[in-house]
């Protein structure tokens, strides 16, 4: 850089455009020499513009036209997928205590002061803790790793402990170890210790004695507790829509609450549950999940079957979605039951309610017709595609809400608020 400026300098013109353009001269393709040899540009043509036409190098990586800002793309159903969780499997790992220092005290006019080896501070632990805040286990990491202890050091200094490591959870999680349940973690506050951390280490000075003055021993720290823990959410949602695919479940779900699933005119466009939030007026907040659709056989575990049936049985109450475009649609819901009753003995008799979706459609007045001739209890017409009928839909599931909380059909589960 100096040297290009000593030679600018004993030119007879110097202007800024010489000093600019010679050092970016490689990326614009002129020369040294070129540039010593210029001569002040006329006014027409200081800034480029030669005979009406701009000069602009297409090869100047200077002169690249800079790109706009790129239109952020929709989340996908895999990523929209992750964010709710119901079941996680996690690792702990307990930090490792800190070594104990083996050290003695010198100082002037004190050359005997005896053994000052500090210990080493505890491992860290890992602490399960409930927080009504977090709604999903999807946050969680596979592997949690306690902060280790320090070293202990000489003149009497113990190492400093690990941090506790905390992993927060929603209400109403089950913790279990190889399929056994450990604790329920129902209360929001409420923890859980799940590993402990090492021990740490002795000093020297630990192991002073009348018979041993001068002790040279020190104990490295422990190795701190490892677990493979399962988490499951045991209550997923309030209410769950049971269907089979292509019934217009995530276009329901979208038509009453707040959540985006992926809708497609093919069968098993969701592959993991959703849920949405129905708010009401009173500030009361009804979670609703959209089970991935089950088929015939679900039970035997055909396809997912046994992972979508699991998500079912965490709902309090139940929401039939049934197709009024097919013919005989009652032998939906005969079926669907079927599969409740073969996975878990009196989960099709949890409240529930029954409803006709596609309500747009030509053939699905007479079907709904027919439906109500075969069975007896309520049904429930909506449209999910037009929002035909979904304020009686939503009110009805405020009754099956009230009921849940005043406790008449919770069972042996504690009442939880979303």
């Amino acid at each position: 850089m100096l040297t290009i400026l000593s030679r600018i300098k004993n030119q007879r013109f110097f202007f800024k455009e010489v000093v600019v353009g010679r050092i970016y001269g490689q990326a614009c393709g002129e020369t040294e020499s070129s540039l010593l040899n210029r001569t002040a540009p006329p006014a027409s043509t200081a800034r480029g513009v030669s005979d009406g036409v701009r000069r602009v190098s297409t090869t100047c990586a200077l002169c690249v036209k800079s790109r706009g800002i790129q239109k952020k793309r929709d989340i996908s159903e895999k990523k929209m997928t992750r964010y709710f969780v119901d079941c996680r499997n996690v690792k702990l790992l307990a930090g490792l205590g800190g070594n104990g220092a083996s050290t003695f005290h010198s100082e002037p006019r004190k050359e005997w002061g005896g053994p000052d080896g500090g210990n080493g501070g505890d491992g860290g632990s890992i602490t399960i803790k409930v927080d009504r805040v977090v709604k999903s286990l999807a946050q969680l990491a596979p592997v949690y790793k306690g902060e280790d202890g320090h070293s202990g050091s000489n003149k009497n200094c113990y190492g400093r402990n690990g941090r506790a490591t905390y992993i927060f959870v929603p209400v109403g999680t089950v913790v279990k170890e190889q399929g056994k349940t450990i604790v329920d973690l129902s209360e929001h506050g409420q923890e859980y210790l799940a590993v402990f951390g090492g021990a740490g280490g002795k000093g020297n000075r630990f192991f002073l004695s009348n018979e041993n003055r001068a002790p040279m021993t020190a104990t490295p720290g422990v190795k701190g507790q490892e677990r493979v823990l399962q988490l499951e959410l045991r209550t997923m949602a309030h209410a769950g829509l049971v269907g089979f695919p292509n019934a217009g479940k995530s276009s329901l779900l979208r038509a009453i609450s707040n959540a985006k699933p992926a809708v497609a005119a093919y069968p098993f466009t969701t592959l993991n549950p959703h849920v949405g939030i129905v708010n009401y007026r009173d500030h009361e907040q009804v979670a609703v999940a959209d089970i991935p659709g089950i088929i015939r056989g679900a039970h035997l575990n055909r396809g997912l079957g046994i992972s979508f049936l699991r998500h079912i049985e965490r709902c309090r109450f139940l929401l039939f979605v049934l197709d009024l475009s097919v013919q005989e649609p009652w032998t939906q819901l005969e079926d669907l039951r079927y599969e409740l009753e073969q996975y878990e003995s009196g989960l099709s008799k949890r409240p529930h309610a029954i409803i006709a979706n596609k309500m747009d459609l030509p053939e699905a007045q007479e079907n709904l017709k027919t439906l109500k001739s075969h069975i007896t209890q309520k049904v429930i017409p909506v449209s999910a595609l037009t929002g035909q009928n979904t304020e009686e839909l939503i009110l009805y599931l405020r009754e099956l809400y009230d009921g849940y909380l005043q406790g008449e059909d919770c069972g042996t589960y504690p009442i939880i608020k979303w």
